[in-house]
């Protein structure tokens, strides 16, 4: 395994998946996210060769050669997933992809309804957050309230990229707003085959969009809370990061 698309969740990495995985020497698993770094069976004494045994079954059947990713967006929520991806491969390449995150959280918020495991308007959800995910912030069940209700803690983009940087230089960290992939996909492809050292593809990469949510966006006042409620995380991501939304 070469690079992850480590995140974020509800920020395009669905599209940019699809769009990589038209390179001829792109691996990526079926159905696009292997969920191994984060299984609730990985066992930390796992060394390379378990943690491909793993991988494997999701390229059966692929061809050989190429270079091999992973797009599971969890990867860069949880210092612990961070450090046993830094154990795996130190050279891993890390492509991520931020999204404003108030809208990210709405977007969120609407897949868990339309899942059915979010029962709660949008409001209360963001606001009960933290005692939802009490006692649960190591918890990576398949059910467990970090994967379905961390609306806002998904969010705070500095504390993640804080943990990929203490482990990985920044010459190995891909980062790429969500709006511009939307704007300007054939740039910002060409810019990630040249990170992950691949030539141009080919053929053309067929980037027709795969963003549409297809739900009702809150009125200007609710949408205005909640981006209010994201003030700390902007102000820090601009401050730390020079990233503005």
């Amino acid at each position: 395994m070469q690079f992850v698309i480590g995140g974020v969740q509800k920020g395009g990495t669905t599209a940019l998946a699809r769009y990589m995985a038209q390179h001829p020497d792109v691996r990526l698993p079926h159905g696009k996210e292997a969920h191994v770094f984060d299984a609730p069976s990985f066992d930390e004494s796992w060394d390379v060769a378990r943690v491909d045994a793993a991988y494997a079954p999701h390229f059966a059947g692929q061809p050989p050669g190429g270079v091999h990713g992973d797009a599971t967006p969890i990867y860069m929520l949880h210092p612990l997933l961070v450090e046993r991806i830094a154990r795996y491969n130190p050279q891993m390449r890390w492509i991520l992809l931020l999204r404003d995150p108030a809208e990210r959280a709405i977007s969120h918020f609407n897949m868990e309804r339309r899942r059915g495991l979010e029962h709660w308007p949008l409001l209360p959800a963001l606001l009960l957050e933290r005692f939802r995910l009490s006692g649960h912030g190591d918890d990576f069940s398949d059910r467990s309230p970090l994967r379905t209700y961390s609306y806002r803690l998904r969010g705070d983009y500095v504390r993640q990229l804080d943990a990929i940087h203490a482990h990985f230089p920044a010459a190995q960290v891909k980062l790429l707003r969500s709006d511009r992939l939307r704007r300007a996909p054939q740039s910002c492809l060409e810019e990630i085959f040249d990170f992950l050292g691949l030539p141009p593809p080919r053929s053309p990469i067929d980037v027709a969009p795969v963003f549409e949510g297809g739900y009702r966006a809150p009125g200007p006042l609710l949408s205005g809370f909640v981006r209010w409620l994201f003030r700390r995380e902007r102000r820090e991501l601009a401050r730390r990061y020079g990233i503005r939304f």
